[in-house]
């Protein structure tokens, strides 16, 4: 798999979509958190999720999730979806985004690259572990993020 991104860039300034579920059943948000890298002889991606969000429940029943990368023409759209819940509203539709399928998960048809994820590790975060600074800015009263670290298992680019 080749692949090189600039990823302080693009998952904190330019955002990505964290989608888990099937193109009939699922959930995405966006993402500024994350992290890549290489971990147990694996290339893997780290993302963190409050259990609050819908797309938690997507990501603790599948073991395969997305993390899927746009051009700025989709700005737009992925605020809207992270700022509205799929609980209450087709946020695909309110984004005009269309959902495909990739590997046994989930992504768009408007996504540049989509990395399709399995699950390796997850664990809470620990609120004895976070500075006092930091729990009063991201977490009060916010719950706690749970981090989930995935393998890397297939990279998807759309050539359009």
């Amino acid at each position: 798999m080749d692949f090189t991104i600039d990823v302080f860039k693009k998952l904190d300034k330019d955002w990505a979509l964290l989608s888990a579920g099937t193109v009939e059943d699922h959930n995405a948000m966006t993402v500024s958190w994350g992290g890549m890298g290489t971990l147990w002889g694996k290339p893997v991606v780290t993302v963190y999720v409050r259990p609050n969000r819908h797309t938690y429940g997507y990501i603790e029943e599948n073991e395969l999730f997305t993390l899927s990368f746009y051009p700025e023409q989709y700005r737009k759209a992925l605020g809207v979806m992270g700022s509205k819940s799929g609980r209450d509203c087709d946020k695909d539709a309110l984004a005009g985004l269309d959902p495909i399928p990739a590997g046994e998960s989930v992504s768009y048809r408007q996504a540049e690259v989509t990395l399709v994820c399995r699950k390796l590790y997850f664990n809470d975060l620990v609120e004895e572990n976070i500075p006092a600074d930091i729990l009063k800015t991201f977490y009060d009263p916010e719950p706690i993020h749970r981090m989930y670290i995935a393998e890397v298992v297939d990279i998807i680019k759309n050539e359009a």
